[in-house]
């Protein structure tokens, strides 16, 4: 039987727009998490370098310097902050689940919401690319792919994960299922504002804004419930730093640090293979003791929990939609899981050598 798994959910604000800087707060969170004897620690929604949430407050015209920031900041999958995460996961001998803006070499404005998945010897286990933006994301991020639509095994489980939004698609979902998965890591940005109203304006907004906390656990839930597996909700927390950088520079500049501060904050959690909260805990980093939480949602901190994914067996008696209720002889499902690219060049292989080469250019 494996044994329990303890799960270090990371509930922290990146250095806004810096990935060094942010890759050496990940590095000592990772460190606290391994002192507390942590083997999977999770990071939020593009934690390294930051979350675009400026696009849904600015207008895209005034976004161009931002969005330089962002491309420059981002980091490349085989870069020097990988690299720095990969010997923090060697050395803290954890697996490591971070999200990353991630930048390519075949363009210089191409960017992914992206998962890295490091095991604890270092290796790099999958690169997952978010499969579709989300709304405004699509000002930032371009369309992922199938080819890190995969379940990790582990010494504690099979362990997946899927972006944000991407916890909205059956089918992704489903391919997952499909692999044995037994703990679910959902990851999330800090606030996701959709509607909001103007206090200084006497015209009332008609509508609720997003309920952040609400849907993802929703989602979430419903994904447990279905898959019988243990989830885990790692959301990014907003600080003072990023809503002076999102808000710097724009016309309704108040108005936006307003937004910001009053917008709902997403929350970390865990959740039980029929979607319920599983109560976890913080760890106090001078005394050593533990305090019960139900979730983390306005302050930063580490949220731990000791899991058994051997627990997931049970529910598979009453619904396992992968198995024996479901009806493979009906619905077939195909995924590509081939990594795309822009272009696949064929060069012709050398040609022989020869004593006069001048007619060889």
């Amino acid at each position: 039987m494996a044994r329990p798994i303890r799960v270090a959910a990371c509930h922290a604000a990146p250095v806004f727009l810096s990935a060094k800087a942010t890759t050496q707060k990940a590095v000592s969170f990772i460190k606290t998490a391994s002192k507390n004897s942590a083997n999977l620690v999770i990071f939020s929604e593009t934690f390294i370098p930051a979350f675009p949430v400026w696009s849904a407050l600015r207008a895209p015209t005034q976004n161009h310097d931002l969005f330089k920031r962002m491309a420059e900041q981002s980091v490349l999958a085989d870069g020097e902050e990988i690299r720095a995460l990969q010997s923090a996961a060697q050395e803290n001998k954890t697996y490591l689940n971070v999200g990353i803006s991630e930048r390519t070499r075949y363009s210089s404005g191409t960017l992914f919401n992206s998962n890295i998945f490091i095991g604890p010897d270092g290796r790099v286990l999958n690169l997952h690319r978010k499969l579709m933006p989300t709304f405004f994301e699509k000002l930032t991020w371009a369309p992922g792919d199938g080819h890190g639509l995969k379940v990790i095994e582990t010494p504690y489980g099979n362990i997946g994960n899927l972006i944000c939004g991407e916890n909205t698609n059956p089918l992704a979902r489903y391919s997952l299922i499909a692999e044995a998965e037994q703990l679910h890591i959902s990851t999330w940005p800090a606030v996701w504002p959709t509607r909001v109203s103007d206090p200084t304006s006497a015209q009332e907004t008609k509508g609720n804004n997003y309920d952040n906390v609400a849907a993802n656990r929703i989602r979430a839930a419903a994904h447990c419930f279905e898959a019988k597996a243990f989830g885990v909700l790692c959301s990014g927390h907003l600080d003072e730093q990023a809503i002076e950088i999102i808000a710097a520079g724009a016309p309704d500049a108040e108005y936006i640090t307003n937004v910001l501060k009053t917008s709902q904050r997403g929350a970390t959690m865990f959740l039980d293979p029929t979607g319920a909260l599983i109560p976890g805990f913080t760890i106090d980093s001078s005394t050593g003791e533990r305090k019960e939480v139900n979730f983390l949602q306005k302050q930063e901190g580490i949220l731990y929990a000791d899991l058994h994914l051997a627990d997931c067996v049970e529910g598979k008696q009453y619904h396992d939609v992968v198995g024996g209720y479901q009806r493979h002889d009906i619905f077939k499902l195909t995924v590509n899981r081939e990594r795309q690219v822009p272009i696949r060049f064929h060069d012709p292989p050398p040609l022989p050598a020869k004593k006069n080469d001048q007619d060889v250019l």
